[in-house]
């Protein structure tokens, strides 16, 4: 490890790739001999076309894209497409179904409310505080799409099986899973991810989506909030966050070339959580907080005795190289966030870091 890196926790922005981060080091002064760095280079430039080009190429190869689905770089992260997905996708009339698992999944229904667009609330997890996903969800066969958001940062629960919504198309937040393991992508209409989790740095949405979605996008709507407008331009209408773009770029080579695609990603990720689940389900001292059957593989979410020792954990942590335990402000507990980027190194320094400390204060 290099010298003063720690292993780091954090849910977003969140760990990235070192070799990612070695290579925008090597090249960040000087880009593909322009002598300029990336940041400085034209998003017009032929070296930029490089990098958007085989980012897009890259992300439909990982998760076995057709030409029907466009890959999309839109800002103003993952919130913004809560307003953007009804306002494309719902004319007067028309309805869509939200599946409500946590935050993130409530801010989305505040927004299509916001801007008046019709919704139904099918199914939701509030009752028990968000601790699992529902199931046998009755879906309204004649909405628009159905929107869920694949894994829940704060809460710690993730769809494991994507649910059965009888042909209509899912709209997934994936901020916080994406690239994480294989999809049968056929059930999805678009797919869209806040690049800080998981795949790299703030400042930019990852988009996908398919054409039949594309085609219901109005033509009376602003310019930047059409995503047309993005499609048609190779999400260059305006100046793109190049940077961000470039990271996603290497951060898709490392998954493809390095790991070697997402069932190899998947089966590491699974690896990684199991480490620290079967810990926890070991002993009283530490208490994950979502139902067994509906745990992140992302976000390992879990509660000590008490409030005090929570704060000892996450101290002592800190200072043992282990950075980013602390839960949401919104909950409090301690979370792990083991994205892809985080080796199996850092688990299980973290699982050993944790059995000292239930021996030494449980």
């Amino acid at each position: 490890m290099i010298e003063n890196r720690i292993f780091n926790f954090n849910a977003g922005p969140a760990t990235l790739p070192l070799p990612v981060l070695e290579e925008i080091q090597a090249s960040f002064l000087n880009y593909q001999s322009s002598g300029m760095s990336i940041t400085e280079v034209s998003h017009r430039s032929p070296w930029f076309d490089d990098v958007i080009n085989d980012a897009v190429a890259r992300t439909k190869r990982l998760l076995g894209l057709d030409d029907k689905f466009h890959v999309l770089f839109v800002q103003g992260g993952a919130s913004i497409q809560f307003a953007m997905i009804p306002m494309n996708f719902l004319a007067n009339g028309d309805s869509a179904d939200y599946v409500n698992t946590g935050t993130w999944s409530t801010k989305a229904i505040k927004e299509a409310k916001i801007i008046g667009k019709s919704h139904q609330m099918v199914a939701s997890s509030e009752d028990r505080n968000f601790a699992y996903i529902p199931k046998n969800i009755a879906f309204n066969t004649d909405a628009v799409y159905a929107h869920i958001t694949s894994n829940n940062t704060i809460k710690g629960t993730q769809w494991a099986q994507f649910p059965d919504t009888k042909g209509v198309p899912i709209i997934s937040d994936m901020s916080s899973d994406i690239m994480s393991r294989s999809l049968d992508i056929e059930k999805f209409g678009m797919i869209y991810a806040g690049a800080q989790k998981n795949i790299g740095p703030a400042g930019v949405c990852m988009v996908i989506i398919r054409d039949d979605m594309l085609n219901r996008c109005p033509d009376n709507l602003p310019s930047m909030l059409n995503y047309k407008t993005y499609a048609d331009k190779n999400s260059m209408y305006n100046t793109p966050p190049c940077f961000s773009i470039y990271c996603i770029q290497l951060v898709m080579k490392w998954l493809e070339e390095t790991v070697g695609g997402l069932a190899a990603m998947e089966k590491i990720n699974r690896e990684k959580a199991g480490l620290l689940y079967d810990f926890m389900d070991t002993t009283g001292f530490y208490n994950a907080t979502a139902d067994k059957d509906s745990r992140s593989l992302m976000n390992v979410t879990f509660r000590l005795p008490d409030e005090k020792l929570e704060k000892q954990f996450i101290k002592k942590a800190t200072d043992e190289g282990m950075g980013g335990l602390k839960g949401h402000r919104s909950v409090g507990g301690c979370r792990a966030s083991i994205y892809n980027a985080m080796p199996i190194e850092g688990v299980k320094a973290l699982v050993d870091f944790m059995k000292l400390f239930e021996q030494k204060n449980g």
